[in-house]
């Protein structure tokens, strides 16, 4: 077992060496997101900010109220939104002109990630703003957004294979590869989707009259 794990870590490090540069750049347009994210959050009007505040706030108090969650019921939504994310990041993949389309999806869930970040912080204070995140946000997101980041860096691997070869044979055994490698990210997002519902959830169920 012990082995097996190392063999993984090992696969894992050498897939991210020989696709270095495709993770930097990629990295950087989810960074580049956070950024935009946080600096939207910080130049919102008052009128918005109430709007925002009372839109957590009754997160809270409903999260407060209920005494049971529906467990199946949100890990259903959750793995849908995962699944639909991770086929138009793959499909986009498979073409030349949708790299910008996947690029753009990058920035725009960085954008998501750093908003989110930033509201909890800016509405419910800094201390609580980071429990809050830590345990609804970065448990989970510790294997949904590396799984994202790698669907894209293998279109944007397709995408310079089509570039540089454009036999049909390489173009094809290319999509058979990206297909596969996305399926198995897509299991890494379901796995993050259990443990946003069965264990970031109930997590927060537990601190949340304190807020």
């Amino acid at each position: 077992m012990k082995e097996k794990g190392l063999r993984i870590k090992k696969t894992i490090k050498q897939h991210i060496l020989n696709n270095k540069k495709e993770y930097i750049i990629v990295t950087l347009l989810f960074i580049i997101g956070i950024f935009l994210g946080v600096f939207f959050v910080n130049n919102l009007g008052d009128s918005q900010k109430t709007e925002v505040q009372e839109y957590l706030n009754n997160f809270i108090e409903k999260m407060k109220q209920t005494e049971s969650l529906d467990n199946i019921s949100l890990l259903k939504t959750s793995v849908m939104q995962n699944v639909i994310l991770a086929f138009i990041i793959w499909f986009f993949g498979t073409t030349v002109i949708g790299i910008p389309v996947v690029f753009g999806i990058m920035i725009y869930r960085g954008f998501c990630f750093g908003y989110t970040i930033s509201v909890c912080v800016t509405i419910m204070g800094m201390s609580k703003g980071l429990i809050f995140v830590l345990i609804n946000l970065l448990l989970p997101s510790l294997l949904l957004i590396p799984a994202i980041l790698a669907i894209a860096v293998s279109g944007f691997k397709l995408y310079k294979s089509i570039v540089k070869n454009s036999a049909k044979e390489n173009i094809k055994l290319e999509i058979v590869r990206h297909t596969i490698f996305s399926l198995i990210m897509l299991i890494v997002m379901i796995v993050a989707s259990l443990i946003e519902v069965f264990i970031s959830t109930n997590i927060l169920k537990l601190v949340i009259k304190y807020f």
